[in-house]
């Protein structure tokens, strides 16, 4: 009599899932959750990287034109923290290619002020020029020089006294001589120098089509306390 042996039935498909097939499944799964993490990481880096401009180029920041009144107001401040009693003596505009100051602004003033406590004078000079070789924007200080209030040419003055502008010196010399000046010079500089006159005790501005004094086609004084005209000077 034969005696039958038992041997246990398993399902053929837990026969087939064999562990070399289960890990491969868990990596399987593992892979495809990386890829669906990683694969919008790299889009998103491209699209940013595509979206910065190739060459960057710095801004070129084009002048700042102003009035006397305007730079001289920054300098004051400026001076008055050098010396306490400081006073301006003379305000004048540098001629440069921003502009040709037909209209009484410029991109460079300069104002002058002399210390009575220190003895001293001392330039200042507000820039908004964008032209080669001029000062760096802002407001750059000058050198100390010795001061004698005996002097005419360093004669100070009280700020108050200028209420005219260079926009209306240029207007009113406008009307005497310098109108037909730019008719036949369109393209012509203007030069604006405010000083006080020690004969007549006034403070005046100097209206000089030209880009210097010696070079001047016509220079009007204008008084600088009440835009009158007061005359011609060349």
């Amino acid at each position: 009599m034969k005696t039958s042996t038992f041997a246990p039935t398993v399902p053929a498909s837990a026969a087939k899932q064999t562990p070399r097939t289960f890990f491969s499944r868990t990596s399987a799964r593992s892979s495809a959750v990386y890829s669906a993490i990683l694969i919008p990481l790299l889009l998103l880096s491209a699209c940013s990287d595509d979206s910065k401009p190739a060459t960057e180029k710095p801004e070129v920041k084009g002048p700042e034109l102003i009035t006397a009144r305007s730079g001289f107001q920054k300098l004051y401040v400026a001076a008055r923290t050098w010396n306490p009693d400081a006073k301006p003596y003379r305000i004048e505009s540098t001629v440069t290619s921003d502009g040709n100051g037909q209209d009484g602004k410029w991109a460079i003033w300069r104002a002058s002020f002399a210390s009575a406590a220190s003895h001293s004078t001392k330039p200042y000079f507000w820039s908004g020029s964008a032209a080669d070789g001029a000062p760096s924007r802002g407001i750059n200080p000058g050198t100390e020089d010795s001061y004698s209030p005996s002097n005419s040419s360093t004669q100070v003055f009280d700020m108050a006294f200028l209420k005219i502008d260079s926009d209306q010196a240029f207007a009113a010399a406008q009307k005497h001589g310098g109108d037909k000046i730019i008719e036949k010079d369109p393209k012509i500089s203007i030069l604006y120098v405010c000083d006080w006159n020690h004969n007549t005790n006034e403070l005046t501005w100097h209206v000089t089509y030209g880009p210097t004094r010696d070079a001047s086609k016509l220079t009007v004084a204008v008084n600088a306390s009440t835009g009158e005209f007061i005359r011609v000077e060349k």
